[in-house]
């Protein structure tokens, strides 16, 4: 089992930036590849970025390429996504999810899954 807990969403205007966080706990965090994905009121949770289990493969939406980077931190156990040039589009709540597969853009292919954290953008 792998508990992810995120952290970091808050209201921020357009054009600002924000860093999520994702502690894990549990089994092996470097045996996971890491994913974070979003959902917005009344649309399906969405793909958003991914890594691999060393950090050295990076994936990302077509939606958020050149404003997020996702990164990791094996030995404090951390996920991280860095937020740039933040559009109300991007608001949504925020998950980050482990899988035992690969980093993919499949919701179906993570078996672990935080509770979310909300980021707001405002216009």
């Amino acid at each position: 089992q792998v508990q992810l807990v995120e952290s970091g969403g808050r209201l921020v205007q357009a054009g600002g930036s924000l860093r999520l966080s994702c502690a894990a706990s549990g089994r092996t965090f470097s045996s996971f590849a890491m994913g974070w994905f979003r959902q917005a009121p009344g649309k399906e949770r969405e793909f958003v970025t991914a890594i691999s289990r060393s950090g050295s493969s990076t994936y990302y939406a077509d939606s958020v390429k050149g404003r997020f980077t996702i990164s990791r931190d094996n030995a404090k156990n951390m996920l991280y996504l860095q937020m740039n040039s933040l559009k109300p589009e991007d608001t949504a709540v925020y998950y980050c999810a482990g899988s035992g597969i690969g980093p993919g853009r499949d919701l179906a292919g993570y078996d672990y899954w935080g509770q979310g954290t909300q980021v707001t953008v405002s216009s």
